[in-house]
């Protein structure tokens, strides 16, 4: 019986070290923009609550080089002074813009309001759409709009490189690109618009006005608390590609800070994304089996045990079970100690979409921002 344990655990850890190295070869940089195309480029910062950091993001966003910008702030009824810092810098920036948000109407989320609000209030043509939290770096922006003209996709995005500070952003903010990339097949994500290979990342998206528009924008995931997936998926339904590169040179974020937004805040997305009864029944099997069990049962092999095969073995399932974790700490500059607990990430994650489905199911509703939704 321990052969078997051994064997499904060499294999559940073996598929996700195979995936990432595949898609490490597809999920690439975007090229170099011409410089002489300067692209007109509207970046769209929904902003509530944003005082600690709207002034770095604008201006982050002002630096953008081989591009025309505008940058529109939508100031959603903020109770600090994100309106006042906006607004003090398009004072002496004519390219800043401060916008104020209406009443979010019944049945909408508020980001989705945000930026359905802030794609009628752009002028140019390339709506990038970036979280508040998210800087820039000065070719960011022109390089996403070549790496959308070389695709021939409607939306692009990339996960910008993660800034983690306590611990528990450590563990659980890399695992972002884990279920991405060890997951996800890329280049099969490319043969087709079929949105069951829908996937984004909320912080960061280029959009072509005349497309977006078309299928319907943000009105079309107006509930939605997890952009990152919906926004992807309502394209593919629509018949548009999607496409993603690696950012992590381009842009940064600190998305949480602390145990209580991580938890909260992957719990939002976690039922619009692996939180489903059957999906999650399937990812808590599978990755307990491949990137758990293997560290609990090594000692035991270990201790208990003196055939060497066996203890190869187990050592071996451990390997591979850190491997894909490791192989996305270097490509992706994520933390040593991230990675080192790993399996301990790994049951917090799980832990988190159980909760979300648990909550889900009993009506409770979701809460962000000072706002609580039921969800769809």
């Amino acid at each position: 019986m321990i052969w078997i344990v051994l064997i499904a655990c060499v294999l559940a850890a073996t598929l996700p070290l195979l995936m990432i190295i595949s898609n490490l070869k597809a999920y690439l940089p975007p090229p170099a923009q011409d410089k002489n195309l300067r692209p007109q480029i509207s970046i769209l910062i929904p902003a509530r609550n944003e005082e600690g950091g709207i002034e770095a993001a604008i201006q982050c966003a002002l630096a953008t080089e081989d591009a025309e910008v505008e940058v529109v702030v939508l100031d959603d009824h903020s109770e600090d002074n994100t309106a006042a810092i906006v607004s003090k810098i398009a004072m002496v920036d004519s390219r800043v813009r401060l916008e104020k948000a209406p009443e979010l109407p019944p049945g909408w989320c508020g980001k989705q309001h945000a930026c359905h609000v802030l794609s009628q209030r752009a002028r140019f043509d390339y709506l990038l759409f970036q979280d508040a939290d998210v800087r820039l770096k000065k070719d960011c922006a022109p390089r996403l709009v070549a790496f959308m003209q070389a695709s021939k996709a409607e939306l692009v995005s990339g996960i910008p490189w993660q800034e983690t500070g306590t611990w528990s952003e450590k563990m659980l903010i890399p695992l972002i690109h884990f279920v991405l990339l060890c997951f996800l097949p890329i280049k099969r994500m490319r043969m087709s618009t079929n949105p069951a290979f829908a996937a984004g990342c909320g912080q960061l998206f280029l959009a072509r006005k005349q497309s977006y528009e078309q299928m319907g924008g943000h009105a079309s995931i107006k509930q939605s608390l997890h952009d990152g997936i919906t926004l992807p998926r309502a394209y593919r339904k629509n018949g548009m590609m999607t496409d993603l590169c690696d950012v992590t040179n381009l842009a940064e974020c600190r998305m949480y800070r602390g145990f209580g937004q991580v938890w909260f805040g992957l719990a939002k997305n976690a039922t619009e994304g692996m939180a489903k009864p059957f999906l999650l029944t399937f990812f808590t099997i599978f990755l307990l089996i491949g990137q758990v069990i293997p560290f609990g049962i090594v000692g035991l092999i270990w201790y208990f045990e003196s055939c060497w095969g066996l203890r190869l073995v187990s050592v071996i399932a451990v390997f591979l079970a850190y491997s894909a974790r490791f192989v996305a700490k270097v490509a992706f500059r994520q933390s040593f100690f991230g990675a080192l607990m790993h399996p301990l990430g790994i049951l917090i994650l799980l832990a988190i979409q159980w909760y979300a489905l648990i909550r889900q199911g009993i009506g409770k509703p979701s809460g962000w921002k000072g706002r609580a939704y039921h969800g769809s």
